[in-house]
């Protein structure tokens, strides 16, 4: 698997974070405040994939363009940044091997715990 950090991604998630729109919840709160499959599908069809990736830190060039397999590492609900969504994927990403992954949640933390 060649899951890379998400750079558009990235940036997305700081801009929101800058902007305000951050929900500051708990780790375990995002397994209840991740979105459905059909709140993502819904989100694809009014905004298009291009969108939708960017609501996700990892990207994977290997799968197929434009599917929800060459996304990865979800940090929001399509309208706010949820901590609890970054502390879940930095764990993840850790788990995985995935370091660039891994250290741009620990600096998204930091700077939601900043802001």
């Amino acid at each position: 698997m060649a899951v890379k950090l998400n750079r558009k991604a990235l940036t997305h998630a700081r801009q929101l974070i800058k902007d305000g729109k951050v929900q500051r919840d708990v780790r375990d709160d995002w397994s209840e405040h991740a979105p459905s499959a059909d709140d993502e599908n819904a989100f694809i069809d009014k905004h298009g994939f291009a969108d939708f990736a960017e609501w996700h830190l990892g990207r994977d060039d290997d799968k197929s363009d434009e599917t929800k397999g060459s996304v990865s590492f979800p940090f929001g609900d399509f309208k706010k940044v949820h901590r609890c969504a970054v502390i879940s994927l930095e764990s993840r990403a850790a788990q995985y091997g995935h370091d660039d992954i891994r250290d741009a949640a620990k600096k998204l933390l930091e700077l939601i715990d900043t802001e």
